[in-house]
């Protein structure tokens, strides 16, 4: 097929509902913004209801449609309740909401790493559980794309916590790409490196208040293009994942990182 029936063949294809978990803030707020348009419906969904209402409205306000969903992603039940119930089928599951933690396996306590695993690992069982199902009845089939990190692939200093539940993302992602490709659903991963997010600049306030800038800086140079990426970079590399021209790819991860992983080993 050529590029030319891709794209007319998407043009007239039925909307697209979208689902993007943590779409609040950072580089969940930069996906829903850059994947809404007047083919796609996005269901942003957040535990700061004030924050997925302000994202939505941004949305809204382009004349686009986006509906504001309080969730806490972790509760099974919940999510169950929620995602069974949208008016509107959703064909894409974004797995984009996580949490951090810092330390090394001695100062990590067991709630910190009960809470990274409930948040990273079970969310993205617990919405994809809701979602495929109802992506198997749609003979469009479906896609999920997981938020991984450069920290699924190799060793970063004092994040046992968060390695721990960014390598069962790119794990998990590769078995729903495995179970269900032919059930006509792709499952893809995005692996960031260090982005410049709200996270970042929370962590240099409560960490490096007097030093901040300076902190920021050497952040910045761990990555080897020299500097941290930025929330739409992430949310591009997305919205081509979730085009017309992606539809070969699946069971795949795509590092966004300055060369992080490869030109650090």
């Amino acid at each position: 097929m050529s590029n030319e029936h891709i794209e007319k063949s998407y043009e007239n294809s039925t909307p697209e509902n979208v689902i993007v978990t943590g779409g609040g803030s950072g580089i969940g707020e930069a996906i829903c913004l850059r994947l809404a348009s007047r083919q796609r419906h996005i269901y942003v969904i957040d535990i700061d209801l004030n924050q997925a209402k302000r994202v939505a409205t941004l949305i809204n306000q382009q004349n686009f449609m986006a509906t504001p969903i309080l969730l806490d992603v972790s509760d099974h039940r919940a999510v169950l309740d929620i995602l069974n119930n949208l008016p509107n089928p959703p064909n894409i599951l974004i797995n984009n909401a996580g949490v951090s933690a810092i330390g090394n396996l001695e100062n990590t306590t067991e709630e910190t790493l009960d809470h990274l695993y409930s948040v990273n690992v079970k969310s993205i069982y617990n919405c994809a559980y809701a979602v495929i199902p109802i992506m198997r009845r749609d003979s469009r089939g479906g896609l999920i794309i997981n938020l991984a990190s450069v920290a699924s692939s190799v060793g970063v200093s004092e994040r046992f916590a968060y390695s721990m539940s960014k390598g069962a993302v790119l794990s998990m992602t590769m078995s729903i790409a495995k179970d269900y490709v032919n059930s006509g659903i792709r499952c893809n991963c995005v692996s960031p490196g260090r982005v410049h997010t709200p996270f970042v600049d929370n962590y240099l306030s409560k960490y490096y208040d007097d030093k901040s800038s300076e902190m920021f800086a050497e952040l910045s140079k761990s990555q080897p293009i020299g500097r941290m990426g930025q929330p739409e970079e992430v949310a591009a590399l997305v919205e081509y994942l979730c085009g017309p021209q992606a539809t070969f790819i699946t069971g795949s991860n795509f590092p966004i990182d300055g060369g992080f992983v490869t030109l650090n080993s």
